[in-house]
């Protein structure tokens, strides 16, 4: 485990703030989802404790799609641990949650930041839901991809129209607009 200093500076700063992004009540739905789709009684201790060996949430992602994680680990060794969490991040980025939602290996492990940890269950709930998964949900549904279809004129009537970002061109002109004196020769 990597020996970081705690109490002051900006890793003080750093972790205040980790602190105020931790939500009990989404680490509870996190739980109570997780319990549902497992069917087994959540590990006993802290959020972080129960879920550092990464067991858990490998019977939580074999539940929604079996065996995507061929071996669990039950060894108590820290590179056994880490590589529990691994197995489950690599199970959920093949589901389809995307990489940009899935928490490091360090931020479970060590502890660095749980908030993360459970954004990444709230992500694996809502692409459970998307893939059509009939147990309990968990956080808002995902978005469905809509194509838009236009026809060459409607392309056309809109290139001839200015972008409010762009500002507008009505009304716009330099007449009236003196700066100082004349130039004198």
């Amino acid at each position: 485990m990597a020996e970081r200093p705690k109490g002051f500076g900006m890793t003080a700063e750093l972790q205040a703030k980790k602190a105020a992004k931790r939500d009990t009540t989404l680490e509870n739905q996190a739980r109570d989802w997780m319990k549902a789709v497992s069917g087994e009684s959540f590990p006993a201790g802290s959020y972080e404790e129960a879920l550092k060996d990464g067991v858990y949430l490998c019977k939580v992602i074999n539940k929604l799609q079996p065996g995507s994680v061929s071996k669990i680990n039950t060894g108590k060794m820290a590179f056994m641990l880490m590589e529990n969490i691994n197995n489950f991040l690599d199970a959920c980025t093949r589901y389809g949650v995307p990489k940009t939602d899935l928490f490091q290996t360090v931020d479970l492990y060590e502890a660095e930041n749980i908030p993360q940890v459970t954004a990444t269950i709230h992500a694996l709930g809502r692409q459970a839901q998307k893939k059509g998964y009939k147990g309990p949900a968990l956080g808002a549904k995902m978005a469905d991809k809509t194509e838009r279809q236009f026809s060459d004129e409607q392309k056309k009537s809109g290139s001839a129209v200015i972008g409010l970002q762009m500002g507008t061109n009505k009304g716009a002109n330099q007449s009236g607009m003196t700066f100082g004196q004349t130039r004198h020769m």
